[in-house]
C-alpha cells in the first residue's frame, strides 16, 4: 500500500509579488531547497521562497494534473487561492515544520 503524499504548492516572494507553482513528494525539503537557493532557475533568480499555499494528494497523477491546471490558470486565480486560504500572506513553511 502506498502511503506517500504529494503536494502542489505556490511560492511567492512578497505579497502580490512573483508566484511559482510546483509539485513535490516532500514539501518541507522542497521549500527548504528554494529558501536556500539550491534550486537553480526561476525561484532563485526572483527570490521566490515563501510558501503561500499548498494542497495534499495521495496520487502523483492527480497532483501533476492539478499542478498543470494551476500553471495554466491566470495570475488572478492563483492570487485568489492564496488570499482565500492565507489572507495574511504568512510563510506557511514554518507551519509545516512540526
Amino acid at each position: 500500500m502506498n502511503n506517500r503524499q504529494y503536494y502542489v504548492y505556490i511560492l511567492f516572494n512578497k505579497k502580490n509579488g512573483t508566484l511559482y507553482v510546483g509539485v513535490t513528494n516532500n514539501l518541507v525539503k522542497r521549500v527548504w531547497e528554494h529558501k536556500n537557493k539550491i534550486v537553480e532557475g526561476f525561484t532563485q533568480k526572483y527570490g521566490v521562497d515563501k510558501l503561500g499555499y499548498y494542497e495534499v494528494y495521495a496520487n502523483i497523477n492527480s497532483a501533476i494534473a492539478r499542478e498543470k491546471q494551476l500553471k495554466g490558470s491566470n495570475r488572478k486565480s492563483k492570487l485568489e487561492l492564496i488570499e482565500l486560504n492565507n489572507p495574511d500572506w504568512q510563510d506557511l513553511y514554518f507551519c509545516i515544520l512540526d
